[in-house]
């Protein structure tokens, strides 16, 4: 895969993917909107048709990462940590831009959020933050759940029968034909539901880390701190949970 082909599969794809998962947190979020408080099922669902359709996107170019611990937990397996930076870089470009698109799709109910009536926090539609805030226990959760994400990606590929391929030696191509892709995106819809509850489950360091950033720098009313004193925590975790996934895998399979 040449650089070119990792640099747009990864943002646009990335990009797709948050515009699918901030759009769902706005929709059910946001007052105005059609979806308002239809409730954390539909978030989890929201998110994982956007993990559905980016990953769909971007794998005939780039192999449909999306996310840095998924990356980091191939390079462990694979040895092969060349491209790594490139494709979190676009990792991170794509989610920046999947956030702007979000706010554009959603900016009559921002202008909304102006009124003192309608005024909603709108940090939640970006990123995430604990339900309970404690630093140790919310690094532990991301990274718990982020192998719960990790781990099964890299043993899909050792089941030929649901069509999951990986290349040897390749640090890329992790989708191959069949209903991989959908597995993965029913996954993602799992651990929302099961382990989404303490921290909103980042599982991602590009998925919270850029939408959080275009928060800070959107002029979106009401919008209140961007809250950086804890954004080390989904980038932090969910790493951690992609090298202990490959050192894991290493290990048993």
């Amino acid at each position: 895969m040449s650089n070119a082909d990792i640099f747009l599969g990864e943002v646009i794809g990335t990009a797709i993917l948050i515009l699918f998962g901030a759009g769902v947190c706005a929709a059910v979020t946001l007052n105005h909107s059609k979806a308002k408080a239809s409730g954390w099922i539909v978030i989890a669902f929201g998110w994982g048709f956007g993990v559905l359709a980016g990953a769909y996107t971007a794998a005939p170019l780039s192999g449909g990462h999306l996310n840095p611990a998924v990356t980091v937990g191939i390079a462990v397996d694979t040895g092969e940590w060349g491209k790594v930076p490139l494709y979190i870089l676009s990792q991170l470009i794509g989610a920046l831009l999947g956030a702007v698109l979000a706010w554009l799709a959603y900016y009559a109910q921002f202008r909304a959020n102006a009124e003192p009536a309608d005024a909603q926090p709108t940090l939640g539609i970006f990123s995430t933050a604990p339900e309970i805030r404690s630093p140790v226990a919310n690094l532990v959760t991301e990274t718990v759940a982020t192998v719960g994400l990790v781990l099964p990606i890299l043993a899909f590929g050792r089941n030929a029968g649901i069509g999951i391929g990986q290349v040897p030696g390749e640090a890329a191509g992790i989708y191959g034909s069949g209903i991989s892709v959908l597995l993965v995106s029913l996954l993602v819809v799992g651990i929302g539901l099961s382990l989404g509850g303490p921290t909103g489950y980042a599982i991602n360091p590009a998925r919270d880390l850029g939408p959080r950033l275009a928060h800070s720098l959107l002029p979106i009313p009401n919008k209140g701190t961007s809250d950086w004193g804890y954004a080390w925590v989904p980038v932090t975790g969910p790493l951690i949970g992609g090298l202990l996934s490959g050192v894991i895998f290493n290990l048993v399979f």
